[in-house]
């Protein structure tokens, strides 16, 4: 079974099992503009909740993109390099930035659901 979560710092991440496939939301990219670079993370890089995953530049700025979970990264889009454009056309689908092996699933129950998402962008 897939279960999507959201970030109070607009990243969405897509679990099954003890995977999670992570990205920006469309709110975010909306917001950053158009995407002009992206910094990916290697596989096998151990990450703790709140470390700067990803770095993302837009025409109109630098963004930092923290990881949700402790957990290590299993694989990164790398059609994002060639094509960074492909988080604003595809956020929550071909534009994900990394997948994780998450070391603690009890984690997921502080992130948001689609609803509590909503509610916290307005």
């Amino acid at each position: 079974m897939t279960k999507t979560y959201y970030t109070e710092d607009h990243e969405w991440l897509r679990v099954e099992g003890d995977i999670a496939t992570v990205g920006i939301t469309d709110y975010a990219q909306e917001q950053l503009g158009d995407l002009v670079f992206v910094e990916l993370p290697e596989a096998g890089r151990k990450l703790a909740k709140g470390d700067v995953a990803v770095v993302v530049e837009s025409v109109k700025a630098a963004s930092d993109v923290y990881a949700p979970l402790d957990g290590e990264i299993t694989d990164s889009n790398a059609a994002l390099s060639s094509d960074p454009a492909l988080i604003n056309s595809a956020a929550t689908g071909d534009g994900w930035l990394w997948k994780m092996k998450i070391a603690n699933t009890g984690q997921l129950e502080g992130l948001m659901d689609e609803a509590g998402y909503n509610a916290h962008i307005g």
